[in-house]
């Protein structure tokens, strides 16, 4: 897939660079271990969607381990001339979020000039895996991303629900403060719905 047409030029080009710095980190790897595949998870997830959102940091797993280079920080100038840096965050790791099983399987491969994808193939969580992940933490954040996915009509309550309980099914531990985070959720992605008029 390509971005989403409201995606800021600027940062899929400071996007790019970034993965393109780990792409060329990949040469020497052999290659029946290529293409080593990035999840994008997050705000930069979000806003290849939606176009809402200028993330300042990548939040991402690999594949693979992967020894990342030093310097994966991009200065660049937005559509106002405003100075951004984006940065890849080296601390990320979905193991705490809520993750579907299938999540990484059913990651939408992301198309992007300047980036060798036989080195580094570049996923986005589906938009409603990417809302699944939201709901553990479920912050004031992740409740505005999930609002954001809804208005864009990127998910749909039933469907959140469904994915979000049969990730539950793999967790251990007390799920209660999860549940309600689901109802809430749910609620959000309904009243989006009938603001909108759907």
């Amino acid at each position: 897939m390509r971005p989403d047409p409201a995606v800021r030029a600027d940062y899929v080009d400071a996007f790019s660079k970034l993965a393109a710095r780990i792409a060329d980190a990949l040469h020497d790897v052999p290659k029946t271990q290529l293409p080593v595949k990035m999840y994008v998870a997050g705000g930069a997830a979000l806003h290849f969607y939606t176009g809402e959102r200028v993330s300042r940091d990548v939040d991402a797993v690999f594949s693979r381990r992967v020894a990342l280079p030093a310097d994966l920080e991009i200065a660049y100038r937005d559509a106002d001339g405003a100075a951004r840096l984006l940065y890849f965050d080296r601390q990320y790791s979905d193991t705490l979020s809520l993750m579907h099983e299938d999540a990484h399987d059913d990651a939408l491969a992301l198309t992007l000039d300047g980036v060798d994808a036989r080195m580094l193939e570049i996923r986005l969580l589906t938009p409603l895996d990417l809302a699944v992940s939201k709901l553990s933490r479920f912050s004031d954040q992740d409740r505005s991303d999930i609002e954001s996915l809804a208005r864009h009509r990127r998910i749909r309550s039933a469907d959140v629900r469904r994915r979000a309980n049969e990730a539950l099914a793999a967790y251990v531990g007390s799920t209660e403060r999860v549940r309600g985070s689901i109802d809430l959720a749910c609620r959000i992605i309904d009243d989006m719905q009938l603001r909108r008029g759907d």
